[in-house]
C-alpha cells in the first residue's frame, strides 16, 4: 500500500503528470520540456527529479544535454499505476495537445539545426503567445 500512496501523491500534481506522459512516449531533454509545456526550468527540473528519484524515469547525457526517458526498471506496482494512469488519460485535451507539441518542437528545431534554451524559447513564444 505505501507504494501506491507514494505514486498517488507523486502524481497529484498536474505538471508532473504532463511532463511524466511526454518522456513515456519520446525521449527529451529539459528544453524541449519547457518548449512544450510552457513551464519554466527549475520547475521542469524539479519535476523530473521527483520522478527520477521515484525510480520512473531514466537519463542519459549527450554532451551538455541530459536525456530523460520512461525507465526500464519500474516495479510491478509502477507498471500497473502507470498503465492504468495512460489509459484514464487517453484523449485529454491537455496530453494530447503536449503530444502535437512534441512533433512541432522537433520539427522547429530540426528547421533551425539547434537545441538549446535560445532556439526553443523561440519556439514558446511562437507556441504560447
Amino acid at each position: 500500500m505505501n507504494e501506491i500512496l507514494r505514486l498517488m501523491k507523486l502524481f497529484s500534481d498536474p505538471l508532473r503528470i504532463r511532463v511524466f506522459m511526454l518522456i513515456c512516449k519520446n525521449e527529451l531533454c529539459v528544453c524541449q520540456i519547457m518548449a512544450i509545456t510552457g513551464a519554466s526550468q527549475p520547475l521542469v527540473s524539479r519535476n523530473l527529479g521527483l520522478l527520477r528519484n521515484a525510480g520512473l524515469v531514466s537519463t542519459r547525457r549527450e554532451k551538455k544535454l541530459l536525456f530523460y526517458s520512461l525507465s526500464e526498471e519500474l516495479t510491478p506496482i509502477q507498471r500497473k499505476f502507470i498503465n492504468t494512469l495512460i489509459e484514464l488519460l487517453e484523449g485529454d485535451p491537455v496530453i494530447t495537445a503536449d503530444r502535437h507539441r512534441i512533433v512541432e518542437c522537433e520539427e522547429f528545431q530540426k528547421k533551425t539545426g539547434r537545441c538549446d534554451m535560445k532556439a526553443l524559447k523561440r519556439f514558446m513564444q511562437e507556441v504560447h503567445g
